[in-house]
């Protein structure tokens, strides 16, 4: 347990990131191939057995499958923590963080469990896909603290592009948030008999699409007011490859009705732009030493 950030720690850090992302894609393969119930009850797979069974065939397998790679998510957590648990006098504000991936994981175990409990209840679902997305902003930011001290921050572009900042990842949580609730209202319900929330899906759609524009929208002033902050500049014209990648996804999925493998696709971008905006708003603040004089 060292006391100060290694490679070994940057390391695990970007690992935790990527399992924090993979276990989204994982949950939408279970949603996306219907095997939401493939294991019908929680904790146990079923009222006789803790595993799967070969009589529960290959919908069985995916659920359980994904409720394993929780088990990984939870040592990687462990060992993570374990990582800087005694860096805390090095100004890098790396505990809270971890602490809060680790309580974090089983959180969102027993919410998966309830979603299996009512019969994947879309808005229990939906709190699921919530959840993993504030799990992958937290990995970010440790990401990038293990890269970049917390102390003696300041701020390296003008209060209107950091407020624009904040703004562009405010309405990134707000497409989210509607993009779920779409979700829920339409066909991928992860099983065939589980209930859908009532609404409109094709009226839910464009609803999606408004804070979506907009964060596109806003991006774009964000890149014209970071042209002299070469960090901040870098992460918004990431987000904003991702926007134009998961726009063009939405549109294209939203005209072929809804197939399986965009939908997997629209999610996993949901992460990247939940990262990159975290990384925009973080590029806002950097420590002091590294100003230019």
């Amino acid at each position: 347990m060292p006391a100060e950030v290694t490679r070994w720690t940057r390391a695990i850090a970007w690992i935790n990131l990527a399992l924090q992302t993979l276990i989204v894609g994982t949950g939408g393969a279970v949603r996306l191939t219907g095997s939401g119930l493939g294991c019908p009850t929680w904790p146990r797979c079923t009222d006789e057995s803790y595993v799967v069974t070969p009589e529960m065939g290959i919908h069985g397998f995916i659920e359980f499958g994904n409720r394993l790679l929780t088990f990984v998510l939870v040592a990687g957590a462990i060992l993570l923590f374990l990582a800087v648990v005694r860096t805390a006098g090095s100004g890098r504000g790396l505990v809270l963080p971890a602490l809060l991936i680790a309580f974090g994981i089983p959180a969102q175990a027993v919410i998966g469990g309830i979603s299996v409990l009512t019969q994947l209840n879309p808005y229990v679902v939906g709190l699921h896909f919530v959840v993993s997305i504030g799990l992958v902003a937290l990995s970010t930011l440790l990401v990038w603290r293990v890269h970049h001290p917390v102390a003696e921050r300041a701020d390296v572009v003008p209060a209107a592009t950091r407020a624009t900042a904040w703004a562009v990842a405010v309405l990134a949580l707000v497409t989210i948030v509607v993009g779920i609730v779409t979700t829920g209202s339409g066909p991928h319900a992860g099983d065939s008999g589980a209930a859908r929330n009532g609404l409109n899906p094709e009226l839910l759609q464009h609803v999606h699409s408004w804070p979506a524009y907009a964060m596109f929208g806003l991006s774009l002033v964000l890149l014209v007011l970071s042209r002299r902050a070469p960090l901040v500049r870098r992460y918004a014209l990431l987000l904003l490859a991702a926007e134009v990648l998961q726009i063009a996804v939405g549109i294209t999925q939203a005209r072929s009705g809804l197939p399986a493998g965009l939908v997997a696709a629209h999610m996993l971008l949901a992460c990247l732009i939940t990262a990159a905006a975290t990384a925009v708003v973080l590029a806002t603040r950097q420590p002091a030493r590294a100003l230019p004089r």
